[in-house]
């Protein structure tokens, strides 16, 4: 099958059972699978202290696997941005080798494009998604193995009904996105793309919607959304609304807005974020998108 090289380049692991379970699982699929060095250390709340993590990513650019997976996210990527092997990681995308990783791995994959024009993946982590006590869900499952057989084209999804008049066509738009809270962090830095015409999409966990808002607002008056050609809304999860304060304000409200800010269509339901039925996305290729009723379709072809 696949090497697989898991490295810890964000938040130190916790959960060591979990860490295991998704090794032995990757292992039982068939994959050869390499664990870095400094995977499971821990510096105050970081695997490890900064120069471990850029060391780490710099041991994944020369190990030669076809993927390199993340053990989890967290925080710690936004701030080592600046000392980034940005020419090797590029070679190592160069030579085959897939990244992938969510969350705060946002902030690498924005970085990586703005720097390099490489593309990179937004995907599973280890332990959140094959390292649950529970079999991983089925959808991702098969298309990280898409991803690993070369043969993984494009995703598709079901609109909720009042999405399905609008009718949508984007061809060969730049896809590029992640998590907001990370994406909106990276804004007015050299780490955050300069994509017009893309295909933005976004997932964020344990936010408010009225937080979501505002992030929202901030790539609203920093004239981001309006060079969109479309905006993809994935899952957002794990936020507990206040009946007696919100008044009905609630996460469609927040879509409701947004539509009547920009131009460009907003699409709800894309499954992807902190959730366990999450697609792979690659951050930077090019995608056409069309919607027909309520199925959505994203292609972007051999990658």
């Amino acid at each position: 099958m696949a090497q697989i090289y898991i490295f810890s380049p964000s938040s130190a692991v916790r959960d060591k059972a979990a860490f295991r379970r998704g090794l032995k699982r990757l292992k039982a699929q068939g994959h050869e699978v390499e664990v870095d060095e400094s995977a499971l250390d821990t510096h105050l709340r970081f695997a490890g202290d900064d120069a471990t993590r850029i060391a780490a990513i710099t041991r994944a650019c020369a190990s030669g696997a076809d993927l390199a997976l993340i053990s989890r996210g967290g925080y710690g990527l936004t701030r080592i941005l600046p000392a980034l092997p940005y020419p090797k990681i590029a070679k190592a995308i160069d030579g085959g080798m897939q990244f992938v990783g969510l969350s705060d791995f946002t902030a690498f994959n924005l970085a990586v494009l703005a720097k390099t024009g490489r593309i990179s993946w937004q995907g599973p982590a280890l332990g959140e998604d094959f390292g649950m006590e529970q079999e991983p869900d089925d959808i991702m499952q098969a298309c990280f193995d898409d991803l690993l057989l070369e043969q993984g084209e494009g995703t598709g999804w079901q609109l909720p009904k009042a999405e399905a008049e609008r009718r949508v066509l984007v061809k060969d738009a730049p896809l590029w996105g992640g998590n907001l809270t990370v994406l909106t962090s990276l804004l007015g830095t050299t780490y955050f793309p300069q994509v017009k015409g893309g295909v933005l999409f976004l997932e964020d966990v344990g936010e408010h919607p009225y937080r979501l808002e505002r992030m929202l607002t901030q790539l609203l008056h920093a004239g981001v959304l309006a060079q969109q050609r479309a905006v993809l809304m994935g899952q957002f999860s794990k936020f507990k609304l206040v009946p007696g304060h919100d008044k009905g304000f609630k996460l469609l409200t927040v879509f409701d807005w947004l539509r009547s800010q920009i131009k460009a269509p907003v699409l709800t339901g894309l499954p992807f974020g902190h959730v366990e039925t999450k697609v792979l996305l690659p951050v930077g290729a090019k995608v056409d998108l069309v919607t027909e009723g309520r199925d959505a379709l994203m292609v972007w072809g051999h990658i």
